[in-house]
């Protein structure tokens, strides 16, 4: 199945995300456009940085640059609209700004080569999105910045397309175990109770951290963020405690100080947004599995398939078909692609 068959009449936001830069995130844009193109459809883009340039302006190497069809909706800014030869037609200049300049939506009236840099909050993502499918983009491709997974939450997105490559590690087992734990991330159990559902809802809103019993009675714990403040939050639970409602970023240190103080308090929960607010090695998610650690998420991210790149501008590369054949063997059930080797 094509990328575009995975997309199609299905999801009206896609989200490409990176496991870092040049994993390849510009080439999977790049391809699904194209068989959008080919199939009759049309497709809005928008960026939460800046692609299509022909040098990485961090690294200083020569990068894809994003081609455009005629007809193809964009969102991006006044900066560097004109920097490239695809011309654009003016749909709806917005208020919202960023250091490129304003955010404009246009339509390609002939092809060619662009560049994007969109909006950068998450309530401007979505309403830029909303527009470019109000003005007829059959669904919109939403480019994650680097290591910004926060574009594939799912109140972004309706979907992610995550990009993975040799650019992470010379080691490939470093890579695949590396992807391996952010699809991990991404397919954290969802919360089921809807009761606790509204109530972690009302908490996030909040911004505060917060312990839940069995009967749904909450209890505030007298800190600002998590961070650093496992300990605190460990010495406020208490034996009918069932849950941990954590706003922000759940890390390393905040479990391991939880732990110490809650060993015997198993059966509570940690409950997060979504599987982007974890910040944890792969190597430490696994010893926290093993020692009983339990984690819901409220937005449950919607993997839909994976990009492999076996090359890295470092230098070095995998062989693509052992690199293929590997991410397979340890990535089920999610569809794994080398755009460059060949379809899946």
């Amino acid at each position: 199945m094509s990328l575009i068959d995975l997309i199609k009449d299905k999801y009206k936001t896609i989200s490409i995300v990176g496991m870092a830069k040049n994993t390849g995130k510009t080439v999977t844009m790049n391809h699904i456009l194209f068989e959008t193109f080919e199939k009759g459809l049309t497709a809005g883009v928008t960026s939460t940085g800046r692609d299509g340039e022909n040098l990485d302006i961090v690294t200083e190497t020569e990068k894809p640059r994003v081609f455009l069809e005629e007809g193809t909706i964009v969102a991006t800014t006044t900066k560097v609209l004109p920097l490239e030869d695809a011309k654009v037609e003016i749909l709806k200049v917005t208020d919202y700004r960023t250091p490129m300049g304003s955010i404009v939506i246009g339509r390609v009236k002939d092809r060619g080569y662009i560049q994007i840099a969109g909006p950068q909050r998450v309530n401007e993502i979505k309403e830029v999105s909303q527009i470019m499918l109000n003005f007829g983009a059959d669904f919109v491709i939403i480019d994650g910045a680097i290591d910004r997974r926060s574009s594939a939450a799912p109140f972004i997105s309706d979907g992610t397309i995550l990009s993975t490559g040799a650019v992470l590690n010379r080691d490939m087992n470093r890579v695949i175990e590396e992807t391996a734990h952010v699809v991990n991330l991404f397919n954290i159990p969802q919360i089921r109770d809807e009761k606790l559902f509204a109530l972690s809802e009302r908490i996030m809103r909040e911004g505060k951290v917060c312990l839940i019993d069995k009967d749904y009675n909450t209890s505030y714990v007298n800190i600002k963020t998590a961070l650093n403040s496992g300990n605190i939050i460990g010495d406020n639970i208490k034996e009918s405690t069932e849950y941990i409602v954590i706003p922000g970023s759940l890390s390393k240190n905040t479990i391991e100080e939880m732990l110490i103080n809650t060993r015997k308090y198993k059966d509570v929960k940690i409950i997060i947004k979504d599987g982007t607010k974890v910040f944890i090695s792969p190597k430490d998610w696994l010893r926290f599995i093993h020692y009983g650690v339990k984690i819901e998420v409220m937005y449950k991210i919607n993997l839909l398939a994976i990009t492999a790149n076996p090359y890295s501008p470092k230098g070095y590369y995998f062989d693509p078909e052992k690199f293929l054949y590997k991410l397979k063997k340890y990535i089920k059930d999610i569809p794994i692609y080398d755009l460059v080797l060949r379809g899946d």
